[in-house]
């Protein structure tokens, strides 16, 4: 087999085009680890959308399996993420904070040692994206990380909150999703006035890319609150 850093970015780009997450990472397995790792930098920020979730889902468990054996190895990836959110890197970062939201959801260890640092991308005193699109990936990674650990989760809160009044479906729709995983009873008002809100807008969850209403989100979050 050609494991050459060509080929398997090659290969990947079809996996990722043509298969779902479990098969992908089923067809990968034999290939050299970091070689794929990074070759799914590059996918982060593919024109379509479903190659840039399934890259950050690939990523996500290739780093959590990394970490049960070689920390130092995995935290080098999750720095390189860090380093792609820094303005110092001269990019934006695209995909890097939603790939760090994943591992930091499957890894323990990893979630203890960085938790703060993916809480303070929604901080104005720390290191706030300003970007609005880059805001929704934010929110969504800080879901994913509630969603595996709400225990280590909570410190965001006060952070998410103002993102129930956004002018943006995305934004709101996720902040009403991470007030039902945190069990936030403080936006049950808020919650409840967004039952008229019908805007659409599509998440991914499950390594799918569901279309939903901010309304049915804030439904389901306030079910949770309400412990039915």
């Amino acid at each position: 087999m050609n494991n050459s850093r060509r080929a398997v970015k090659k290969k990947l780009a079809s996996l990722l085009e043509s298969e779902d997450v479990v098969h992908i990472l089923m067809a990968i397995d034999t290939l050299p680890p970091f070689r794929v790792i990074n070759a799914l930098f590059s996918f982060l920020y593919n024109p379509v959308e479903i190659v840039r979730w399934r890259a950050v889902s690939v990523m996500g468990k290739m780093v959590s399996t990394i970490a049960d054996n070689d920390m130092e190895s995995a935290r080098l990836v999750v720095r390189r993420l860090m380093w792609n959110l820094n303005d110092e890197s001269g990019g934006i970062g695209w995909g890097s904070v939603e790939a760090m939201g994943e591992i930091l959801a499957l890894h323990r260890r990893l979630a203890e040692e960085y938790a703060n640092i993916l809480i303070s991308y929604i901080k104005e005193d720390a290191n706030y994206q300003e970007h609005e699109l880059m805001q929704r990936g934010v929110l969504w990674a800080i879901g994913r990380f509630a969603l595996a650990r709400p225990e280590l989760a909570g410190e965001s809160i006060p952070f998410v909150i103002p993102f129930l009044d956004s002018g943006d479906q995305m934004k709101r729709g996720i902040a009403a999703w991470i007030m039902g995983l945190l069990n936030v009873k403080e936006a049950n008002d808020k919650l409840l006035s967004m039952l008229d809100d019908d805007a659409q807008l599509h998440i991914y969850c499950n390594y799918e890319i569901v279309d939903t209403t901010v309304k049915d989100i804030a439904f389901s979050a306030l079910m949770k609150i309400r412990g039915n």
